[in-house]
């Protein structure tokens, strides 16, 4: 569906994309996930034409889109501050790519009427934007993006300005209609979890260039680089003595750098597993965080690190001393 071959993004003499490659399938939801300025906004506006590339190509559908004006590209796209046009109502704002267009009153109302009641605001349509909560904001600019029945849809941060329980509830919108609909979308989120939930696949950026790409459990369980493994959830860096212990049962002495997911360290009760690496450790804070807790831990000559334990939590408190296991297959590598 669409195809970036060595894309290169200059701004004077800053490189903001260097050099990337990269296949998006049709009907794909795909998330370019990272930082602020390690290039992924920028990826998504030379798709859509707001950017024009120093180098490489785009392909969609087998035709090269990269000098092709935005308007010549059937992209819709979702802005971070929606930019819709507040001294309109939410019908003229949908309507007005299709106006843009030079398509037939009827044609234009049947088409906004569809795709307000396909994103739930038909009841906001004779409405001013400034009338509306963020929320239905959101929705009326995925309408606006969605009526001109685009080949693909581009998303950047779409969600950053809205509540944390909004956020989760509209990215689950967001996910169904795209499910629905069967259309092309890359989305842009620094939002590790967001990046999680609603995607088919992640293209993990930084400084760039793509680190890794892959659907979420193996981004998550497999990280390929140790800026993936940092990015994408939560780690837990093992040193020290404990670190030298490792190394020496896993015959690596090249193994610079160690990590372990928090929820994947054992403490106190030891799991039924072969390959366990366990080491006493002190208890230096605790977090009670609902569904589960989390325990600063400090083995002997070895730097802190966290670990969560779900369910009813232990019964410790700082100073006490507790069993920390951790089975080997579990610790990243780099």
């Amino acid at each position: 569906m669409i195809e970036i071959h060595d894309l290169v993004v200059k701004y004077g003499d800053f490189t903001a994309v260097k050099g990337i490659d990269l296949a998006i399938q049709e009907g794909e939801f795909f998330t370019f996930l990272g930082p602020s300025g390690c290039g992924k906004t920028t990826t998504l506006r030379s798709i859509s034409g707001f950017e024009k590339p120093a180098g490489g190509t785009i392909f969609s559908k087998g035709i090269d889109l990269t000098q092709l004006l935005p308007e010549q590209r059937n992209i819709g796209f979702v802005f971070q501050n929606y930019a819709l046009f507040p001294s309109m109502t939410v019908y003229e704002n949908i309507a007005f790519g299709l106006k843009i267009k030079k398509l037939d009153k009827q044609s234009i109302r049947q088409k906004v009427e569809n795709v307000a009641e396909t994103t739930g605001i038909t009841e906001h349509l004779g409405k001013k934007i400034s009338d509306l909560s963020g929320g239905q904001q959101q929705r009326v600019a995925v309408a606006r993006a969605l009526v001109i029945e685009p080949d693909i849809l581009l998303m950047d941060e779409p969600l950053s300005n809205l509540d944390a329980k909004l956020r989760i509830v509209m990215r689950e919108e967001i996910k169904k209609l795209q499910t629905e609909l069967g259309i092309t979308t890359i989305y842009v989120t620094h939002d590790q979890e967001e990046a999680l939930a609603i995607s088919d696949r992640i293209a993990v950026f930084n400084d760039g260039v793509i680190d890794q790409i892959g659907n979420p459990v193996e981004v998550y369980e497999n990280p390929k680089t140790e800026f993936a493994a940092k990015f994408i959830g939560d780690i837990s860096p093992l040193t020290g003595a404990l670190k030298d212990k490792i190394r020496k049962q896993l015959h690596c002495e090249d193994c610079n750098q160690l990590y372990v997911r928090p929820h994947k360290i054992h403490i106190g009760s030891k799991p039924e597993q072969e390959n366990l690496i366990e080491t006493t450790v002190r208890v230096n804070g605790f977090e009670f965080l609902g569904a589960y807790s989390k325990i600063m831990v400090q083995p002997e000559d070895s730097a802190q690190f966290d670990c969560l334990v779900f369910g009813r939590p232990l019964s410790t408190k700082v100073g006490d001393e507790l069993t920390c296991t951790i089975n080997v297959s579990d610790i990243l590598i780099y």
